[in-house]
């Protein structure tokens, strides 16, 4: 009905009303009815994006980066101490067992050597003669023309005699030994890695000449976090890659672990032995390896799906029968960059609302966007 009909019917007269009065009076009428028709109008789906739930494998991939080590190193040394007057290898070269790679000044371990053979025919003549003597006492004492005395003394002087060419025939071995120790042979078959002493310099003995990494296999050496021991598998294959190459590639498996952490670091030094390298993958090389750890099956959410409820974590579900929403508790296994993982309080199927979580209340209405899956 017209304002100005209700006016009339309600027995208002308006004559004699002011201009101004009138129109104020007409605007509250119509601002009043609009009011009423705005309340009685429920608000609209609030438009949300949402993904279909998927159970599935709950795989990892952990990516470290190593070095390329040999799996066994010997550090060559002479035995004895002296001046290097050759060395005749260098790093990256390799040897064989029965190679020598530095020699000695021998001049000294000669005059031993001269000496022991000096002492040893000085000894034999010893006892040549001691042995003449013991034999005259002893046919003297049979036949009654010598003393007990005189038999025992020279007995004693025989034994002496052979004492002292055993003393020096050990004494000739460990100057032969000596004169040998001037040359150093390398005694296994390998790559020299490094060079610690030059020629005309004066090494101790024991004191590290070259350092050589056996052929016996290499290992790909990396520095481990612990919370990475605790859930990787100690089994778990291992694929190895040159960092600046990653087209080549080896397969290997972990053969030792450092069981006390690095100081400073506070991470463990694992090796992992890697199976039939490639020629291009040499000792040194810089590696990445790549290792795949499964979790189980659980279920993967966009981040931004979670949210807090009692200050435990929580989902929105949407019915799907008439698109309203509910906050469904769940358990967090872990954070991925930009992904949840889940391993507990949902099924799978449930629709999940991933953007515009902070402005829902249970129960209200949604409008999605695009489910995804």
């Amino acid at each position: 009905m017209p304002i100005s009909s209700r006016i009339r019917s309600s027995g208002w007269r308006l004559s004699g009303q002011p201009a101004p009065a009138l129109a104020a009076l007409t605007l509250i009428l119509v601002l009043a009815g609009c009011g009423r028709e705005t309340a009685g109008e429920a608000p609209p789906p609030r438009p949300v994006r949402t993904v279909v739930v998927e159970k599935g494998g709950l795989g990892e991939s952990i990516a470290l980066t190593g070095q390329i080590q040999a799996e066994k190193e010997v550090a060559l040394a002479f035995r004895i101490g002296g001046r290097i007057i050759e060395r005749s290898v260098d790093r990256g070269d390799r040897i064989t067992p029965d190679q020598i790679v530095a020699k000695l000044d021998p001049q000294n371990e000669l005059n031993s050597l001269r000496s022991a053979r000096a002492a040893l025919a000085a000894a034999a003549a010893r006892l040549e003669q001691d042995s003449n003597h013991f034999d005259r006492q002893d046919t003297l004492l049979k036949q009654g023309w010598t003393t007990r005395a005189n038999f025992d003394q020279a007995q004693q002087a025989l034994r002496t005699a052979q004492a002292a060419v055993d003393d020096t025939k050990a004494q000739l071995e460990i100057a032969e030994d000596r004169v040998s120790y001037t040359q150093l042979k390398a005694g296994l078959t390998g790559t020299v890695t490094n060079r610690a002493a030059e020629s005309g310099e004066v090494v101790q003995a024991g004191q590290m000449v070259f350092m050589v990494a056996r052929d016996a296999g290499w290992d790909a050496v990396f520095d481990v976090p612990a919370q990475v021991l605790r859930t990787a598998p100690g089994d778990a294959d291992v694929v190895i890659a040159l960092t600046d190459d990653p087209n080549v590639t080896a397969k290997g498996r972990v053969r030792q672990v450092d069981p006390q952490a690095d100081p400073v670091t506070r991470t463990f030094k694992v090796r992992v032995a890697v199976n039939d390298p490639p020629t291009a993958m040499r000792l040194g090389a810089t590696v990445t390896g790549r290792m795949e750890i499964d979790h189980g099956h659980g279920i993967s959410l966009p981040a931004s799906a979670l949210t807090a409820k009692e200050k435990n974590s929580a989902v929105w579900v949407v019915d799907p029968a008439n698109l309203t929403v509910a906050l469904k508790p769940v358990e967090v296994l872990r954070f991925d960059p930009g992904t949840v993982v889940l391993s507990g309080g949902l099924d799978g199927g449930e629709i999940v609302v991933t953007a515009g979580v902070q402005a829902l209340h249970p129960g209200q209405k949604v409008r999605p966007l695009g489910v995804r899956s």
